[in-house]
């Protein structure tokens, strides 16, 4: 996942301070030359990071600081405030025409950062706001792309836009501007063509469309595993087009996280939304101070709600208060253990929730090496294999019951073992979690959490 490597290695640069009771100037020096290091192997900006490390030090070595109580606390207040600020501060959210009017958004980017996705899950989003957005395909070099972008229209079912391949792009938007008119689309998202490269022919393309069409927002998408070349091809696309927003795809793999770091600093422009996954789902808004504590290992709850809130997870009280009484005791059954895993899927997964949780100290990559996806379809078919009074006891699974549940959910017997006992571990874990089980207030309502 995104910055895990980074988050190991400033927890354990703060581990050292917390560990002292009071700091010196060469204590703070020494902390913020490993996390230089740290931020410069995530392949963040250098300029960015001397910035960086210069604005936390001139803000930690002072009589306020090296005097207080918790010296070692207020470095790492000062390290996440000047993150958030780097990163933007404020959330910035997309803008939209007022009223009836209709938005014009056009995407952008290279080939394979993830812009078709992109546009699609946009105006999955946009629909949840009550929106009608219209796709509009402008790809003419790439069939693929827009049979892409059909079949992403109808799964978030929302109206689609083509004249093939034998149109120019900008007589294309032109339709579809009427095409939206005449359909009361409110959103019209226009997916443009990439290249492998920044070249002139696309950058011309791109400036005869706003040119002849109104675009209100020109949304950039870099792919984040790319590092310091996603910010600047940002940089490139806004002196030459006029970028207004900036989205990173791909930051569910094995990225160092430095775009996030540095496109904000390096081009002024806001990153507007994160793609988090393959699904059409897996999009969230953008925010700092959210983003910051997840970089320095303090979770990220605020988000974990909203996905609760989103996926419809709330529970029946009376269940939820009933589940919750059994959670505290321990009394955590197979029945649980499968609704549970049915939420956790809604939610991205274990260690999507984990990592959003403070203080876990569980490595995603960790959770996602030990469970994948068969591993939780043989987990689910070994449930499925028991009787109801087996599920609700866990006790009864003898020798002889457990041969006739490996034989009914085709697996070896040394499966179902194991299941057990990690079904057993996680009713420890469980166990840990008790005050997880209290509501969360926000401005959706009142949400608890899947367990």
């Amino acid at each position: 996942m995104a910055f895990e490597s980074l988050t190991d290695k400033l927890q354990n640069v703060f581990k050292n301070l917390r560990s002292k009771g009071r700091l010196t100037e060469a204590d703070v020096k020494a902390a913020l030359k490993e996390v230089k290091m740290a931020l410069l192997e995530a392949d963040v900006n250098f300029k960015v990071v001397k910035q960086f490390v210069k604005s936390v030090e001139e803000r930690a070595i002072g009589s306020d600081v090296m005097n207080g109580l918790n010296p070692g606390q207020m470095v790492i207040k000062i390290v996440n405030e000047e993150m958030v600020s780097l990163m933007g501060s404020e959330t910035t959210e997309l803008e939209l025409q007022p009223g009836k009017a209709t938005t014009v958004i056009m995407m952008c980017g290279l080939q394979g950062a993830g812009k078709t996705t992109a546009a699609a899950k946009i105006a999955g989003k946009l629909v949840l706001k009550g929106k009608k957005p219209l796709l509009v395909a402008c790809d003419i070099y790439r069939p693929a792309a827009i049979e892409q972008l059909r079949i992403n229209a109808e799964k978030q079912q929302v109206d689609f836009f083509s004249m093939g391949v034998n149109h120019k792009p900008v007589d294309i938007v032109k339709a579809s501007l009427e095409h939206a008119s005449k359909n009361n689309n409110n959103i019209v998202i226009i997916d443009t063509a990439g290249r492998l490269h920044i070249d002139e022919d696309m950058m011309a393309e791109l400036q005869e469309i706003k040119a002849n069409a109104d675009v209100h927002q020109t949304l950039l998408v870099v792919d984040a595993m790319t590092g310091q070349d996603a910010v600047n091809v940002a940089k490139e696309f806004d002196e030459k087009v006029g970028v207004t927003g900036v989205i990173l795809s791909k930051m569910d793999g094995d990225t160092r996280g430095g775009a996030a770091l540095s496109v904000k600093a390096v081009t002024g422009k806001p990153i507007l939304f994160v793609s988090t996954g393959e699904k059409l789902t897996d999009i969230e808004q953008f925010y700092p101070d959210r983003m910051a504590n997840r970089i320095l290992g303090m979770g990220d709850v605020l988000t974990l709600i909203d996905k609760v809130a989103e996926a419809n997870l709330d529970m029946d009280a009376g269940k939820e208060k009933e589940m919750a009484a059994r959670l505290k005791k321990g009394r955590f059954d197979f029945e649980d253990y499968l609704e549970s895993m049915s939420q956790m899927k809604k939610l991205g997964g274990l260690s999507s929730i984990l990592g959003m949780m403070p203080g876990m100290g569980i490595k995603a990559s960790d959770i996602e090496s030990a469970v994948d996806d068969k591993q939780l379809a043989r987990m689910e078919a070994i449930v499925l294999s028991m009787t109801p009074a087996e599920r609700k006891d866990p006790k009864l699974l003898n020798p002889s019951r457990k041969h006739r549940i490996a034989k009914g959910a085709g697996v070896d017997i040394a499966v179902v073992n194991r299941f057990i006992k990690q079904f057993e571990q996680s009713q420890k874990m469980m166990k840990q979690l008790p005050g997880m089980m209290g509501g969360f207030g926000g401005k959706k309502g009142k949400f608890k959490l899947p367990f």
